[in-house]
């Protein structure tokens, strides 16, 4: 029922909200329920018409009753009138459902029929049809599922159990694809027992639904077309990508010689944008001669095949160049040798310099390849065994080397030698180098290293090792006496290591500080043993100076020093560190030389002591004597002079002995007094200038009577203009005197006395040589001593005093002495005086001292 309808049958007054509600619900709803919708329509026309009345007796009524109470009685009376009409509805919906019921269940049992019909239809072909709801995941599986996998239907959504894994992977996601997004899709796919078949995906009336049909026949072989399809484009595109991926060029070319083909590596080759660039420009990597000779071999149906230079990049490259024929034309490739060309260069210059290194080493060297045949040998080898260079030049096999060296005797003796052989060998079958020592007959012994090569074969090293065994075997003698030797000192001995640690020890060590040897077995540090040595000796100081030399890494250097331990025992300990990192300490007792040391002190000081008091002595009885001698001399001169009165020739003999005895005996008393006026340092010099040649005149003339007594003679040499220098005249004049006194002294009858001079740059040097019998070298530091005398087998007798008042004048004039003396052919005494000097005010004298 249209709205007009209803129009018509309410009048002119507006149309109730609730009936245009329903009657737009009914026209919205499917025409297979428009029947009953017109069936209710036309029964609620009686009531609707009645329901108007009612309204017009309201209407009326209204007058009668307040505002409240109308509405009131009006939503009574609607409420009242709409159970009516529902009632009235619902029975006669009944009563006309009851009357089209028979007709509702032939149109069922119909679609029945159809269905039954499509899916007998559906069955007969070989298929499987999956479905899934658009809210539930479970699947719907429908027809011969023995197509794809027999057994559990749901195996069908297995896809990995008849399916490879690629393909598997591939309908799984397609699979989601279609449930997810309704994304449809077609397939070919071959299981693993070999059936093709074709999967279609769809989304049907808010289904998705998965097909899977077995297909024969045409479609079998349309199927199997299309998969070698696939196939042959997927293997193009895995070549193209391999080709891509070369880093040598490849090429392509048709017929008539074009390029059509090239890589990205010809592209960079070339200096092209890309390989495109390159094949629209024809841009060619060979020279115009390389491209004529491939032609002409693509001509010929041959492959081309040559190493040619090409510029790449400016960059002159060699290249392994392939061109090879085609159905339609030719392929290429070229292969960059440059690197391997270098490193053959390289190598073949390294095997060289490896060669030449081989050659200079006294290891012997063989080599051997898998054929067994020489094919290096060094002049080691060659001398090692003493083998014929053209003999090995021929490449000998290792058995004809063995066999020539077990004839010369030059192999270890061996009772089967062909076992022997075997044995050797292995070396060819071995992965690891094997070590032999052979002893040979001369008495040799060579160590034989074999090793595999990587190649093939083996390499020989011969070591001749019996130098080392020796040195091994005294080394180990050594060690042994040297632990003998130790364990036997007296001295305390132990080596500490570098990191402070006893490595050795001897017995004397263990019982002076009185350690166990479970202790020092332990290899205890440098702190322990110092800990331990605390209770014999306290001294910090000491154990702190021990443990600085042992633990000390740089500035190493030997320390000493005395312990005085409380038990009395005096130890000199000292420490060497070793070219190891070690340290050697030694402590040694010197107990009893310690006691034995300090008595002989106490001797020797009460000895100088003494010595000094009879120096003293002698001073004081020198200068005492010096007063009644000068008396004596004098009276003596006073009894010579005429004026008091006539001597005869007894008294004048008599009173020549009294000068001469008082004379000697004044210039004793004057060389001790002087003596003691240097020890003193009393005695200073009167410097000025001296003539050098007067002064040796003047001191020869006071030898001049012994010289004519013993008939001698007396040279004096020196230059004619030697002049002068600056000393004390009558000290130097007293030097040479006494120099010159010794040399006639020791001078034997008829020999010669020299006194020469001789001016340096810087000193003035003289010089008095004798031929007398010489001092012995055991006497040579002792003649400078206070009152020391020898004769030397002459008639020689003197005080002893001379050279010593010598060296202490040539001293303070700060210059030197030396004696030159070979016995049996003389002495030379040489002073040297310096042209300018300080002159030293003290010089101490040379006193003979008691040895202690």
């Amino acid at each position: 029922m249209t709205q007009s309808t209803l129009r018509i049958l309410w009048g002119n007054s507006e149309m109730p909200e609730t009936i245009r509600t329903s009657n737009e619900g009914l026209r919205s709803r499917p025409r297979r329920g428009g029947v009953l919708s017109a069936a209710v329509l036309a029964n609620l026309c009686v009531p609707f018409s009645a329901a108007e009345a009612g309204a017009e007796a309201l209407t009326r009524a209204a007058g009668l009753f307040d505002r409240q109470e109308i509405v009131t009685l009006t939503l009574f009376a609607g409420a009242a009138c709409f159970a009516v009409v529902a009632a009235v509805v619902m029975i006669r919906s009944r009563r006309n459902a009851g009357r089209h019921d028979p007709g509702t269940r032939d149109d069922t049992l119909a679609l029945q029929a159809e269905v039954d019909r499509f899916k007998q239809l559906f069955l007969s072909d070989p298929q499987v049809l999956v479905t899934w709801a658009a809210a539930d995941d479970r699947p719907e599986i429908l027809g011969d599922t023995s197509v794809v996998v027999a057994g559990n239907p749901e195996r069908v959504l297995a896809f990995g159990a008849w399916l490879e894994p690629a393909a598997a992977q591939s309908i799984e996601q397609a699979v989601t694809s279609l449930r997810g997004e309704g994304r449809g899709f077609i397939m070919t796919l071959t299981t693993s027992a070999g059936r093709p078949l074709e999967a279609t995906g769809r989304a049907v009336g808010g289904r998705a639904v998965l097909r899977l049909r077995d297909v024969s026949g045409i479609e079998r072989d349309l199927v199997d077309l299309a998969t070698r399809h696939d196939r042959l484009n997927a293997d193009i595109e895995t070549m193209k990508a391999l080709l891509e991926s070369l880093p040598a060029p490849v090429w392509a070319r048709d017929g008539s010689g074009h390029l059509v083909f090239a890589n990205s590596a010809y592209a960079r080759a070339v200096e092209a944008v890309d390989p495109t660039d390159a094949v629209a420009r024809e841009l060619e990597l060979l020279d115009r001669p390389a491209l004529t000779d491939a032609a002409r071999a693509r001509a010929a149906g041959e492959a081309f095949t040559k190493r040619l230079p090409a510029i790449v990049a400016g960059e002159r490259r060699i290249f392994d160049v392939i061109d090879a024929p085609s159905g339609g034309g030719s392929a290429g490739i070229a292969i960059d040798r440059t690197e391997a060309e270098t490193m053959r260069s390289e190598l073949a210059r390294m095997i060289d310099a490896h060669r030449r290194v081989l050659d200079q080493l006294a290891t012997g060297v063989a080599i051997f390849n898998v054929d067994r045949k020489l094919i290096f040998y060094n002049t080691a080898f060659r001398s090692l065994f003493d083998l014929d260079a053209g003999t090995l030049e021929q490449n000998p096999t290792d058995s004809a080397v063995l066999d020539r060296l077990r004839a010369d005797r030059k192999l270890p003796e061996q009772q089967d030698f062909r076992q022997w052989k075997q044995q050797l060998y292995e070396a060819y079958r071995m992965v690891e180098p094997q070590e032999h020592m052979w002893h040979l007959p001369d008495g040799r012994t060579l160590r034989v290293v074999t090793t595999p090569n990587p190649e093939g074969g083996i390499t020989y090293l011969y070591d001749d090792v019996t130098e080392r065994l020796d040195m091994h075997r005294r080394y180990d003698a050594l060690i042994k006496v040297q632990s003998e030797t130790l364990d036997h000192l007296a001295e305390a001995v132990a080596v500490f290591g570098s990191d402070g640690r006893v490595r050795l020890h001897n017995p004397a060590f263990q019982r002076m500080w009185k350690l166990s040897a479970e202790a020092l077995d332990a290899h205890p540090h440098i702190e322990a043993v110092t800990a331990w040595s605390q209770a014999l000796h306290d001294d910090n100081i000491v154990w702190r100076t021990l443990r600085a030399a042992v633990t000390a890494i740089d500035g190493r250097e030997p320390v000493g020093a005395r312990i005085e331990r409380r038990d009395g025992m005096v130890i000199d300990m000292a420490t060497m560190p070793l070219p190891d990192g070690a340290t050697l300490v030694t402590f040694q007792d010197v107990s009893d030389t310690v006691n034995v040391e300090r008595a002989l002190l106490d001797r020797n000081e009460a000895l100088v002591a003494a010595d000094g008091i009879k120096i003293e002595f002698v001073h004081h009885v020198s200068y005492e004597l010096r007063s009644p001698l000068t008396n004596i001399i004098g009276f003596a001169n006073l009894l010579g002079d005429p004026a008091f009165g006539p001597l005869n020739a007894k008294q004048h003999e008599y009173l020549g002995y009294i000068t001469t005895s008082t004379n000697a005996l004044l210039a004793i008393i004057n060389n001790i007094l002087d003596l003691a006026t240097i020890d003193a340092g009393a005695m200073t010099l009167n410097l000025s200038d001296v003539d050098i040649r007067k002064c040796m005149e003047a001191a020869a003339e006071g030898v001049l009577d012994r010289l004519v007594k013993n008939n001698l003679r007396l040279e004096i040499l020196s230059a004619p203009g030697i002049g002068s220098f600056s000393a004390d005249e009558r000290r130097l004049r007293q030097v040479l005197f006494n120099l010159l006194s010794n040399a006639v002294g020791f001078s034997p009858q008829g020999a010669a006395v020299t006194l020469s001079a001789e001016r340096q740059d810087e000193a003035v040097v003289f010089t008095v040589i004798d031929r007398g019998p010489g001092i012995p070298p055991e006497a040579k530091d002792k003649v400078f001593d206070w009152f020391e005398t020898d004769s030397q087998g002459s008639e020689h007798r003197g005080t002893g005093l001379g050279l010593s008042l010598v060296r202490s004048f040539v001293e303070l004039h700060g210059g030197t002495i030396e004696i030159e003396s070979t016995v049996g052919a003389g002495t030379k005494v040489i002073c040297v005086f310096p042209l300018t000097h300080a002159a030293e005010p003290v010089a101490k004298p040379a006193i003979k001292q008691s040895a202690a």
